[in-house]
């Protein structure tokens, strides 16, 4: 029994060591990815050239319902909302469906000091979606993948 605790206890503290390992060593590396942030907090985004119909929708809407917080292309603006062309919502750490549900539901501020986001009315399942290809369209622009 008490080997147990001792090999618990070993496993726990690697756990840890590799936590922070991560966090130090490996965190720094993330912040290049994606485009820069400019002296006023806003991050600079490239357009493409071209979208998809999915993405054409996507952009309609969230130019109608999204952009007056999330600024014209997603970018965040200043003191009001965060930029969504950033790693926090690359596909492997905000799946499409984290989109769907902070829109039906609002979220509670985790990643940013902007405040909470309240839930957005008036918009279905279908037009946050198109609203994700178009938004994971300027992330692949920028690097985001």
């Amino acid at each position: 029994m008490r080997w147990g605790a001792v090999f618990f206890a070993l496993v726990a503290v690697a756990a840890g060591a590799w936590y922070v390992f991560q966090s130090s060593e490996v965190s720094p590396l993330l912040e290049k990815k994606g485009p820069p942030i400019l002296d006023d907090g806003i991050i600079a985004v490239n357009l493409p050239e071209t979208f998809g119909e999915k993405e054409r929708l996507g952009k309609a809407t969230y130019e109608a319902v999204c952009s007056a917080c999330h600024g014209p292309n997603g970018q965040g603006r200043k003191d009001i909302a965060p930029p969504l062309i950033h790693k926090i919502y690359e596909p492997g750490h905000h799946g499409d469906m984290a989109f769907v549900l902070a829109a039906k539901n609002g979220v509670r501020a985790h990643h940013w000091d902007f405040g909470n986001m309240p839930a957005v009315e008036g918009v279905t399942q279908a037009d946050v979606l198109n609203v994700v290809a178009y938004i994971r369209r300027l992330q692949q622009e920028n690097g985001i993948d």
